[in-house]
């Protein structure tokens, strides 16, 4: 049998249905219930649920499986379409929708986690993919712009793993660095390491200096003051004065990912060439590098160089043996990349990049044959032996730096 409601809810009394409940439709609370039928609904039945395609289920509260709240299978949900004219379709179709009942808002708060842990992840992908230049711009300019992997690229597409699209992508970010002390002057290069106008050298370029300059890419030239040194890893940290708007700023990379064989570019400003470019590749890892740590040891070999460019006098150790003179008694080792890009004097503290344009060492001793009394002038230059601070080395070490450095 089937059972059909009217716009009321209630059962109709005079038709053939209507004997079916005499007692539940006088006293619907008291009276006790047909145990062959359910008793009538407490509320105005709800539209059609559907539940999957091609099936209808219409609310009831019969003896279906669905017991909880009344959305069931019961003799009111399997009702036949038409089977009553007088109207089940017109009575299911009129009636307001009532409250969702427990079976759907379970449903509904089931989505919720998975909803909010996709939308979670997409921006998990968006932040992952991006450059860090977006972050250096909301942060502020006081940010280094870094790649957490070697495949973050700074050149374009277009010109990605060439020698030039790394030098037009990255030249605007070395500097010239000329500084003055009571020895004389001497010249090196620098990498612009935010947009406020702090640029990452070599402790040796800025030394002892009472006065420094710093020459952009444009060819314009501004005063910068020392921020920090640390003379035991041969870095410094200088900030320009009035830094112009629009400084391009470089990406520092990943120096653990470097491979011996890697293809790198190096720019800096030898003998004041500024941006000069060569290129070679990663010769060897991790080379013990020994270094003086007296600013006056600098300054003796630029006297003694007659030159003027304490850069190019800078003396360093390796394999046991010295270079461009003696090192001294107070010295320090430090690892360091060793590249056969040509470097010459003037190169110190300028950039040794991967071919992505991530910067991956600061350039910091180099063989020259000009310091071999036994070579003629003419074999002055780079013989193809040059030594960069891992890059990684140089992040490490910003925070000391901008809070003075370690020979504050």
């Amino acid at each position: 049998m089937t059972e059909s409601f009217r716009r009321s809810g209630e059962y109709p009394q005079g038709d053939d249905h209507g004997s079916a409940y005499p007692q539940q439709q006088s006293h619907p609370s008291s009276s006790p219930v047909n145990p062959e039928w359910p008793p009538p609904p407490a509320y105005h039945p709800a539209p059609p649920l559907h539940v999957e395609p091609g099936t209808t289920v219409r609310p009831g509260s019969g003896h279906g499986n669905g017991g909880d709240g009344g959305y069931g299978a019961g003799p009111y949900a399997g009702q036949p379409d038409g089977s009553d004219a007088t109207g089940s379709t017109a009575a299911f179709a009129a009636p307001p929708a009532p409250p969702q009942g427990p079976a759907p808002t379970r449903q509904r708060r089931a989505k919720g986690p998975f909803a909010l842990l996709a939308a979670v992840a997409i921006v998990a992908a968006a932040i992952g993919g991006g450059t860090a230049y977006g972050i250096q711009e909301l942060t502020g300019n006081d940010t280094v712009a870094s790649s957490s992997t070697s495949s973050t690229s700074v050149v374009p597409t277009s010109q990605k793993g060439t020698v030039s699209g790394v030098a037009k992508a990255v030249s605007p970010s070395i500097v010239e660095i000329s500084a003055t002390s009571n020895a004389g002057s001497s010249t090196g290069s620098g990498v612009i390491i935010t947009t406020g106008g702090e640029i990452i050298t070599n402790n040796h370029v800025v030394s002892g200096a009472s006065a420094i300059k710093v020459r952009l890419n444009n060819g314009k030239s501004y005063t910068a003051s020392v921020v920090g040194t640390d003379s035991k890893k041969d870095l410094a940290l200088i900030k320009l004065e009035n830094a112009p708007s629009g400084l391009k700023t470089a990406t520092l990379g990943d120096s653990a990912g470097v491979q011996v064989g890697d293809q790198v570019v190096a720019i800096g400003s030898p003998e004041g060439l500024t941006g000069t470019v060569t290129s070679g590749i990663v010769s060897a890892l991790d080379r013990d590098v020994t270094v003086s740590t007296d600013e006056s040891q600098g300054q003796q070999q630029q006297q003694g160089g007659g030159s003027g460019s304490g850069s190019e006098q800078w003396p360093f150790e390796f394999g046991g043996r010295q270079f461009n003179g003696d090192t001294g008694s107070s010295t320090t080792t430090y690892k360091a990349l060793q590249t056969d890009a040509s470097l010459n004097p003037g190169n110190s503290g300028g950039a040794l990049i991967d071919m992505n344009g991530n910067i991956v060492g600061i350039n910091s001793a180099m063989y020259s044959a000009a310091s071999d009394s036994s070579s003629s002038s003419s074999s002055a230059g780079s013989v193809g032996l040059g030594f960069a601070i891992p890059v990684n080395t140089v992040k490490s070490d910003l925070a000391s730096l901008r809070a003075g450095g370690s020979d504050s």
